[in-house]
């Protein structure tokens, strides 16, 4: 099911009532997909990578080039993954050299990305009871605490700039928390669109056969929830590593690197979803206040058909912010 919410695309999968997996689309000028002229930069020496710079004048990391081209050179590139935000930088966006055949193209939106896929797509409205009755609350809970409970347990995901660092917290035995938190890491996988390189600290475990063991059962469990890439075993200090391909920011990533920018798209959720008549009157952190551009305010007049008034509060974390409906 997919929400064209203001700001923001949001989809997810929904089995047996529950969400199993999410995806969220926010107004990134270059993502995954997209065919675009560019120019080629500087080239790293001895390399088939390139430095490239995209039609608005952004630059972006690329790799598979001719050797035989050269710097300021019109290539036409596809788009591989959109930037990553970090904390005080960014990655650069990737792309790699496209055939001319495949002619310029912007970045499919979710509904034409997903429509090519196993499932059935739908279109749900905003204001509709669809993604709260599969959970939507509770998975931008998780999203913005970074924590996922499980009989016994928690998860504690961390973004970092090398990777997605998960830990597993609870009480021994240590064997029965391994193997208990195993089937949870493969659910927030992909209920969480996590890719990339994710580093799983598992507790340390003295004998041989008990990090085999949760070893089988992780792959066991990837395995069945679709997972495709590469694992190392564990460690002698409970370590495992897992990488795959990485096309975009995890919901982790978006809410922890752009607390503000996040918590305004979730307001004008809110603010879509008030069904009392009036004012729509917007509380938040100044922060929040400051992220919400002025063209989705405009949009929320638009589809609501109301005004809008701000309460601002400093006391506030920039995650609690209101949408309520107040006599004009």
């Amino acid at each position: 099911m997919i929400e064209q919410g203001i700001g923001e695309e949001r989809a997810i999968l929904v089995e047996q009532g529950e969400i199993v997996a999410a995806r969220v689309v926010w107004d990134e000028p270059w993502r995954a997909g997209a065919v675009v002229e560019a120019r080629l930069g500087a080239r790293i020496p001895g390399t088939r990578r390139a430095v490239v710079r995209l039609p608005d004048g952004s630059e972006a990391l690329g790799e598979g080039f001719d050797p035989r081209l050269t710097e300021g050179q019109a290539v036409l590139v596809r788009l591989t993954r959109s930037a990553i935000a970090e904390k005080g930088r960014a990655k650069l966006p990737q792309v790699r050299p496209a055939a001319a055949e495949d002619g310029l193209r912007t970045a499919p939106s979710l509904l034409e990305e997903l429509s090519d896929g196993p499932h059935r797509v739908r279109s749900v409205p905003v204001h509709g009871r669809d993604f709260a009755e599969a959970g939507w609350d509770d998975l931008v809970a998780e999203a913005l605490n970074g924590e996922v409970a499980f009989a016994g347990g928690s998860l504690v995901i961390s973004p970092t700039p090398a990777m997605t660092v998960i830990d597993i917290d609870g009480p021994p035995p240590l064997t029965a928390l391994a193997l208990a938190a195993v089937p949870a890491i493969a659910a927030a996988l992909r209920r969480l669109d996590i890719g990339g390189s994710v580093g799983i600290d598992f507790p340390s475990l003295a004998e041989k056969a008990q990090r085999r063991a949760v070893d089988e059962a992780l792959a066991e469990a990837l395995a069945a929830a679709g997972w495709q890439g590469e694992r190392t075993g564990m460690n002698g200090f409970g370590f495992i590593q897992l990488v795959s391909r990485l096309e975009r920011p995890s919901l982790i990533a978006r809410f922890a690197r752009a607390p503000a920018a996040a918590a305004a798209r979730r307001l004008l959720r809110m603010a879509e979803r008030v069904v009392e008549p009036g004012t729509l009157l917007l509380t938040a952190h100044p922060a929040v206040r400051r992220a919400m551009r002025s063209e989705w305010e405009a949009e929320l007049a638009r589809r609501t058909g109301r005004n809008i008034q701000w309460h601002e509060d400093a006391g506030l974390a920039p995650a609690a912010t209101f949408a309520q409906a107040i006599a004009a």
